[in-house]
Order: structure tokens, then sequence, then C-alpha cells
């Protein structure tokens, strides 16, 4: 028992009993012990005044979970402390606070950092440190900046270890950051067992390591990973504060195998207090043998220190004396759980603890839903054997060189850090994972081996060894070669063919299962990407059009024999110009015959004569002479109508006649199953499968090919001769083809849709990303539609010229010059009406007739009525008459006045 008392204790002195577990036989344990001793000494040199003393019993907990519980209940029923601290493991917390809550006893612990230990959950806990998942989102923001895609956590085999793997699971899902796999590592694991582990490791293509360990085991990780060759250049290791806030009780050579290690670390503020405070800890024990090379205290250490000021400040704020310990059961022969009291004052106690605040060792303390809250985290280096503070991260500030809780959140960068020394003494930032096998063998890349469609793959092959590769050529290739060529790291590789035994594919699955399988590191070639491929294994972005599309033969539709000049004119045009000439002759008779002699003496000569004169103007070589300007009107939209539909015909004539009018010989999906045609594809390829389980053709009619020239030579024999009415493949060899036999074959119909081609590699390979923003720079920049024309459209000079339906002329082309010849025609026509009704000055009478109806509906003197004479058929011969009548009419009405 420890009186932690610089004043005397009389009789007005309240002794408030705190218990303390530990491991002291560990570093950490025997730096809190003293800390948590100078804390009550600081604290009451300062307040000597104060009427209460904390008595400390210290128990060794022998890093053992039973010891630890054992310990804490024996405090409880033996010693009536009213508080207990501790104790040091996560681990061992979880049933001591267990029995703080039956007690009413809180436990207060600066080192369970466990998330699955919640003060939520617990009331009685209380953990004066941070939660081990406030620091998650520091570590995924320097993955995220960085842009690493997969890495490996390694963590104890404790509950200390496991708690947190959950937080950092979800914060990677949601960067999209993969964890291929966890490594545990048990507390007793001897140095073997560790080896053993970090050698698994070494073969997998991942190179970011995130180490949550406490010091004992993870300072012999180090030291076997340096022995392991695994902190040498390509490697990279970052370190939770479950290691990074001991570095300095670690010894030097766990220290030394560090370097080129990153770590993050609750940031304490730096201030005279605490300088002073490690410059008196290291001085009182500096002699001691058992931590004789630790040059300051560590972070729980500080937090110890200001667990146990708070404990005594909350003390002081209680002030019971003599604070009593009640029984709960009065029954005999009970066990010791059973028998186990509870403080009076532990409610009250445990709420003066949660409101304490002041300015400690680790700055401002204050806590929140019972933890301490996170203001900030340190992000260091491990240089030599040493550390250097390379920056800060904050939740609203991000990641940032000096500590700015202001700046946006978006603007975190790791390039606005100090230059981070990496593991193997290099300033450039690892690539996060390692070819297999690894940096010692080149990239072995599978090609399929084939014949057929050599614009995409091409080979030469050694005779001794056939899988390999003499040349190889071809768009693919050539694609694939400039994507190594701009990535940011160099990517050794060598082609391998397959099949190995130097026959052809059979079926592009074969490369698949090859790289599924981790034989080979990558597939290149023309390899579809499809959903149940995607599966097994990870594709690129595609790099070529897609699509499934149909490809025809096609005929000459034209018969440019007998009746062949028909065609340029739709059968309804034919009809309607026709009718059009028999109605501009009726309409030049109609307007002429009274005052045209030219157009003859009899009605039935009239006639003739008009009719030969419209069909003359075909030809415009009318004689007969027009005299009304309204025949002339009409004539002339006529004539030009005849003109445009006379040069059109002319143009559209010589089409038919010199050029091919090509239409496909099917049309339709439908008419090759309903007539059992034949249909080919590219063998080997998924089409097969896509005909048969998509479209449900017969298996028995579908036909395999492997080139352009077997594609030709089918769609030529035709479906009757042994050969196919069409052939199905992806819209890549389709357009080869195509350029292969101009105006021979067309496509027809719907482009069924697929993904294209992409490039191949095992499933979660960090390449993916690489070589897929490689594929967009190479599509941004023009450099692969260079590299597209250069293989697949410029191999042959063929120059396709075919036109795929003939472009009659119809009676739509022409529906608005029509209409305004008949517009003219109409308006003619009512011209000539009114003047044979009227007379010559039909305008002028027809204009007296409306005035004088609009007169007459608003009484207007009569006298009008002699204008009005004039609108009769015959008032112009009885206007006199009719003046004389008015007249005498006029002169009587005078008399009478």
């Amino acid at each position: 028992m420890v009186v932690a008392s610089n004043g005397s204790v009389n009789s007005s002195t309240s002794l408030f009993h705190v218990g303390v577990i530990l491991d002291l036989t560990s570093t950490m344990g025997e730096i809190s012990e003293s800390c948590i001793s100078m804390a009550l000494s600081d604290f009451y040199e300062i307040h000597a005044n104060y009427t209460t003393r904390v008595v400390l019993h210290t128990m060794d907990s022998e890093n053992n979970v039973v010891v630890s519980a054992s310990s804490a209940l024996y405090l409880m029923k033996d010693v009536k402390v009213q508080a207990i601290t501790g104790p040091q493991e996560s681990t061992q917390a979880s049933f001591v606070i267990e029995l703080g809550e039956k007690a009413r006893v809180p436990i207060v612990s600066f080192s369970a950092t466990s998330p699955s230990l919640s003060p939520l959950k617990n009331p009685y806990f209380i953990r004066t440190a941070i939660d081990d998942s406030t620091q998650v989102k520091a570590i995924v923001d320097i993955i995220q900046s960085l842009e690493w895609k997969e890495v490996v956590l390694i963590y104890e085999d404790t509950d200390y270890g496991n708690a947190v793997l959950p937080y950092f699971f979800d914060a990677f899902q949601e960067i999209d950051v993969r964890v291929p796999y966890k490594s545990s590592i048990p507390l007793d694991a001897n140095d073997d067992q560790i080896l053993e582990e970090l050698h698994k490791l070494k073969t997998m293509p991942t190179r970011v390591f995130i180490v949550h360990m406490s010091s004992s085991i993870g300072s012999r990780l180090f030291i076997n990973a340096d022995n392991a060759g695994m902190m040498s250049q390509g490697y990279v290791w970052i370190v939770t504060d479950g290691l990074s806030s001991l570095m300095s009780p670690m010894n030097s050579s766990a220290i030394e195998s560090m370097e080129g290690v990153l770590g993050v670390r609750p940031y304490i503020p730096k201030s005279k207090k605490l300088e002073e405070f490690k410059v008196k800890w290291k001085r009182s024990f500096y002699s001691n043998k058992t931590i004789g090379e630790i040059s300051e205290p560590s972070l729980y250490g500080i937090w110890a220190y200001d667990t146990a000021w708070a404990l005594a400040m909350a003390v002081e704020q209680v002030g019971i004396l003599d604070p009593q310990f009640l029984s709960s059961n009065t029954t005999n022969n009970l066990t010791d759980l059973s028998s186990l009291g509870y403080s009076s004052i532990g409610p009250q106690l445990l709420q003066t603890i949660l409101s304490t605040r002041f300015k400690g060792l680790s700055g401002d303390f204050h806590l929140v839903k019972g933890q301490l809250e996170s203001f900030a985290f340190q992000i260091f280096n491990v240089i030599g054997a040493g550390e250097r503070v390379i920056g800060y991260w904050t939740p609203m500030g991000g990641i940032s060189r000096q500590l700015n809780t202001k700046k946006l959140k978006n603007s975190s960068s790791m390039s606005s850090l100090k230059t981070i020394v990496w593991p193997g003494d290099s300033t450039t930032k690892p690539k996060g994972w390692a070819i297999p096998p690894y940096g010692k063998e080149k990239l072995k890349v599978l090609v399929p081996a084939k014949t057929g469609f050599s614009q995409f793959v091409s080979m030469e092959r050694d005779p001794p060894l056939t899988h390999k590769a003499v040349n190889i050529t071809g768009f693919c290739i050539e694609v694939f070669r400039n994507i190594t060529n701009i990535l940011p790291f160099g990517l050794p590789y060598e082609f391998q063919f397959y099949p190995l035994d130097g026959e052809n594919l059979r079926s592009y699955d074969e490369l698949i299962d090859q790289v599924y399988l981790k034989n080979f590191g990558a597939a290149v070639g023309d390899i579809s990407i499809l959903e149940n491929r995607s599966k097994y294994v990870d594709f690129t972005l595609p790099y070529t059009d897609s699509g499934v599309t149909m490809v025809v033969a096609v005929k000459d539709n034209v018969n440019k024999e007998l009746f062949s000049f028909l065609q340029p004119l739709s059968f309804g045009l034919w009809m309607v110009t026709l009718l059009g000439f028999i109605c501009i002759g009726l309409v030049v008779w109609i307007l002429e015959h009274q005052r045209n002699p030219e157009l003859g003496s009899s009605p039935g000569q009239q006639l003739q004569t008009s009719m030969w004169f419209s069909f003359l103007t075909l030809v415009f070589s009318q004689r007969e002479k027009i005299e009304g300007i309204s025949t002339r009107v009409v004539l002339f939209a006529w004539m030009f109508f005849v003109l445009i539909l006379t040069q059109s015909y002319t143009a559209n004539l010589s089409s038919i006649l010199t050029t091919q009018q090509l239409q496909p010989t099917i049309t339709d999906v439908e008419v090759l199953k309903s007539n059992e045609y034949n249909v080919g594809y590219q063998a080997g390829s998924f089409v097969e499968g896509f005909l048969l389980n998509y479209l449900h053709f017969d298996k028995s009619k579908l036909k395999g090919y492997g080139s352009p020239e077997e594609y030709h030579s089918a769609l030529s024999n035709g479906s009757d001769n042994g050969g196919v009415a069409a052939i199905f493949d992806e819209i890549p060899y389709i357009q080869v083809f195509l350029n292969m036999y101009c105006n021979q074959y067309t496509t027809v119909g719907r482009v069924y849709s697929s993904e294209g081609f992409g490039f191949v590699f095992p499933k979660g390979s960090p390449l993916i990303s690489y070589m897929s923003m490689a594929i967009l720079n190479l599509t941004d920049n023009g450099k692969l539609d260079k590299i597209k024309k250069g293989w697949l459209q410029n191999q042959t000079n063929c120059k396709r010229s075919l036109s795929i339906s003939t472009n009659q002329l119809t009676l739509k082309s022409f529906g608005g010059l029509l209409s305004m010849i008949l517009g003219f025609i109409i308006l003619s026509l009512v011209g000539h009406g009114l003047q044979v009704a009227y007379g010559t000055n039909w305008q002028q009478a027809l204009w007296h007739k409306i005035t004088y109806s609009i007169e007459a509906l608003k009484g207007m003197p009569p006298v009008t009525e002699v204008e009005s004479m004039e609108l009769t058929p015959r008032g112009a011969e009885h206007r006199d008459e009719a003046i004389v009548e008015v007249g005498k009419g006029v002169t009587s009405n005078q008399d009478s006045q």
C-alpha cells in the first residue's frame, strides 16, 4: 500500500483506496507505475491543503487474464477500493469491467484502447485514452493519398488486435481498397512461427502492411522481418499507435530494424509542464537498470499521469470521510464473487471523474462519452535509430504538413508532407505490390496461339521450344507494348504462347483458366470481356469497339434490262406526272379556247391542240402562242416542275445504270431460323454459346471458322452448298473481314452488346488500375486510334463504295412544287370564271358589288343603286333606263315635299 501524500495525514483527512492493476514485468507497466506515483506526488505537493488523499494498492497482473481478474476481485472485496486504474491490456479489462459494474466501482483505464470495450455499453468503464478506431481514418487517408489499392493487415491475436479489424475493413471498402489477406500472430508465438508467417506474406504480391500490435510482439515482428529481407526497397510498413506510442521503450535493435516505417500516434501538444516532467522523470529513473535505455516516458505513461491527477481531483470533490463499501447479500456460504459488496460513493465518484476537466500533460483532459476526445494524430517516419515527424492528420483538416484544423478535408495529400524515407533507404514511393515471382523474374504473359485474324495476334515460333516467341506482332500486342511504355514504373515481361504443345488454341476459356490458376501473370490478345469470365479473373478497361453483329453476302437488286428506265421514279410519281400533263392541257384549253385562234376553230381541235401543247412542255418545243396572263403563270410553274423532274430523273437513271445497287441476301435473324440456314462463327470464341443460348439457334446449323478467308469461302458457297448464309462475330473481326472483301458483304440487323477486348490479370491484381488508366491515356491522346488504323483498317487497298438501297424519287420529293402548281391552277380558273360572268371589267364590278352590299347593310341612300346596276350580268345594257326611272322617282318626291 502506498499513501500518496506529501503532507501529514491527520484525523480529518479522508483516505480513498484506489487499486492499480499493471503488468509490472513489462516496460510499459514499470513506466506507468512510476508516472502514476509521480502524478500523485506532484498533485499533493501543489494541493497540500486538500482534505483527501489517494491510497494506491498496486497489483501485478503478470500479463494474465485470470490473475488480473483475481486481483480486481481481491481489491474490491478485501481492500474495499473505491476505484481501479487498469488493467493494462484490453484482453484483461473485459472481466474487470464486469466486476466494476457489480461493485459500482469505476474502472479507469489509460491503456485498454480496444473499441470492443465501450464506455457507452459499460457505464462504470472510463477510458482516459483514445479509442483505437479513431486512428483508422488517419491510416486510410494515407493509403488513399498514396493510391495503393491493396493492403495486408498484421495484428496480434488478442482482443486488442482483433477488435479494430472491422473498422479497417469498412473504411477500406469505402475507398475501394482490397484486403486480400490478414495475418494473425499469437502473443506467445516464437521467432520460428513469426518467420513462417512472414515468408507466407513474402510470396504474395501485396507489399503494403499495416501492423496493429503491442510493443512486446511488434518489436520481434520487425526484427524477424528485417532478417527475412522484408525491410528492403519496395516494401511499405505502417504501424498503429500500439507500437508508435511505445517507440522510446523499445530496444535499439528493434528500432533500427524499423527504418523506413511510417507510424501514426495521438498528438501531444508541447508544453513547459510536459518538458519539465520529462526531465524530472528521466532524472528520477535514469539509474534504473530495467529501463536504463529509455530516454523518455511513453504516451501511455503520460496518460497514466493525467489519469492519476484526474482521480485525485475527483476524490477531493467527493470529499467523504471514510467511504463505506456496502454488502449486497446476507446469505451464508457465498462464493467470493456473489458476496462482493458495492461502493456507497461509486456513482458519485463516477460522475465526478467524467466531468473533471484540467490542462494535463497530454493537453486538455476532457472526457466525451466516457473516453478521451481525439484531437489530432502525428505522422512520423522511423529514420536510423530515431524518428522524424513529417506531418499531421486531423478529422477536419486531413493530412497536412503543419497542424491545421481549418483545412478542407478533400485537400489532403501526402505530397505536402516532409520527404519520406522508405525501407531500403529509398525516397521513391513504392508501388505497393510486386509481380510474381516478385521482382526476380519477368512477368509471364500468355498469348493465344492461332493462325486466323493475324491482324490481332501474329507470331513466329522457335521450333525447339514451340511455346517461345521469336517474333510477335499484331494490334493487341502493340497496344499492350504502348501501355507498358507509359506506366509510371518498369514492367519487365515475356510472352509465351498457349497451348504450350504448339497446337492452335481451342478455346479462349483455356487462357482464362491458366491465369486464374496463376500459372501465368497475365494474358494478352483478342480476349473478350465476359461476365462469367470476370468471376475468375480481372479485366482491364476495353480497348476495342464492343458488340456482336451479323454479316451476310450482298447482291445487285436492280434489273438493268427492259424496264430499268422506270426505276428512278416511284409509281406514284409516274402517275401524278401523267395526270399533271392532262390537267395542264385542260387548263390551257379552258383559259385560251375563247380568245386564242391558234388552238383551232372547233372544240375538238382546240382540245387536241391544248393536250399536245401540254406534253410538248416536256421538251420545251411549243409553237402555239399563249394570250392570257393566267395561262402563262400556270405554264411557268408547270415548266419549272418539268425542268426539275427531268434533271433529277436523268441523274438518278445514270446512277442506277452505272452503280451497283446492292441489297443484303438476309436481313433478319428470324429468316435464318425459319429457313434453317447454316450460320457461322469464329471457332473457340464465346459467340458459339451466344448463338445457342441467346439467339437459340439449332446447334447442328452452327459452323466454326478460323480466318477471314474461311468466312469468305463459306458465305460464297451459301447454306445450300455446305457453307453458311450468315456469320456472327465481334465488330473488330467483322471490320477486318469487310475491309478484305469489298462490296461483297455487309452487316445487317442489330448490334448485340458485348464489352470488347481486354487484358487479363489474376483476381485482385494491382496492375489492373494502372493498365486501365494507361488505356484511357492512349484513347485520349489519339494513339489508340492510330494503332487501330494501322492494323485493322489499312491492311488492304479496298475502297468500299457499295450502295445498299436505291434512292427512288417519290411523290413526297415534289410535294411542295406540285402544291404550288395546283394553287396557280385554281386561282387562274376562278379568275377566268369571274371574267366570263361579269365581263372584262369583272374586277371593278366585283368591287362595286361588295361595296354596295356593305352600304346596304349600313342604310346608305339608294342612289348607290345606280352603280350597283353595273354588277348585274346585263347591267350595262339597261343602265340608261334605270337612271331615267330613278330620276322620275326623285322628282316626284321633291314635288310632294
